[in-house]
């Protein structure tokens, strides 16, 4: 083998070990140090010593974690199937019908998720407020919206122009209506695309913190983010960092599946529409 070659591949292996280390070593430590406990916390180890999940226990049984895990389920959840379907339907609408102010629509979409949190957070707050919806699971699924949304919006509409006129048009001459039409000829097409955006809009509504912590006020309607930060031990000056961890990792690994499940996919939706033949 060419020497010069045999270089090149060393380095371009020794290049992956080190993306690879440098992104899955903290979630690794943190599995490491949700075993441990005490003064054993703060010792540098990079292997397991012993397998304890005491912390893990503690995490359920001091607080309602597990109802916590359930209220990100469902927001997280619903605020995918809402993205999708109203994405799906402006996608439509902004990528296959032609009228006026169609560019600035889309551009004033994509404008509204520039906005930082932060700007929005008393307007949302007013909105959730007069609608009757603070402290509850609705309010959480309605904020997340204008996160989820503009993004969701921009990348299906992206994908739907890409889609041949050639199958609209021979379903319009069969008799279909624009829903029969988005429903059994561009969805099956446009798989990976939702794949893609549902599971970043589920990633969004899942660690999303400000929201949930501004809009809840009951442990039972707290999401995970906020059940975490929330986590106290026996003082005020005295974190329960094993508890800490232990709830870190038990809200990371369903993100981790996720995404091993659909990464097929998620490849095909982002490389969508970058080579056109």
């Amino acid at each position: 083998m060419n020497p010069l070659k045999l270089l090149k591949a060393i380095g371009f292996w020794l290049l992956v070990v080190v993306i690879v280390v440098y992104a899955v070593f903290p979630f690794y430590y943190a599995i490491l140090s949700s075993m441990r406990s005490g003064s054993a916390l703060f010792q540098v180890v990079l292997l397991p010593e012993h397998f304890d999940f005491s912390n893990y226990i503690a995490v359920f049984a001091e607080q309602p974690f597990a109802r916590n895990i359930l209220n990100s389920v469902i927001v997280a959840v619903s605020v995918v199937a809402v993205s999708l379907f109203l994405g799906v339907t402006a996608a439509y609408a902004l990528g296959r019908v032609s009228f006026r102010g169609r560019g600035a629509l889309l551009l004033m979409i994509l404008a509204v998720s520039m906005f930082p949190q932060v700007a929005v957070l008393s307007g949302m707050f007013e909105l959730i407020r007069r609608l009757g919806l603070y402290n509850s699971l609705p309010g959480l699924i309605l904020a997340n919206l204008i996160l989820t949304l503009p993004f969701t919006v921009w990348v299906l509409t992206t994908f739907m122009r890409e889609l041949p006129k050639e199958l609209e048009e021979a379903a319009f001459v069969d008799g279909a209506s624009p829903w029969i039409v988005v429903r059994r000829v561009f969805l099956p097409l446009m798989w990976p695309a939702l794949v893609t955006t549902g599971l970043l809009a589920f990633i969004a509504a899942w660690n999303e913190f400000l929201f949930a912590l501004t809009f809840t006020l009951s442990n039972e309607q707290r999401t995970v983010p906020v059940a975490i930060a929330l986590i106290t031990g026996a003082s005020q000056h005295e974190l329960p960092w094993g508890n800490i961890m232990a709830a870190s990792v038990i809200v990371t690994l369903p993100l981790v599946v996720l995404v091993l499940i659909f990464q097929r996919k998620i490849v095909a939706g982002l490389t969508a529409g970058a080579v056109k033949g």
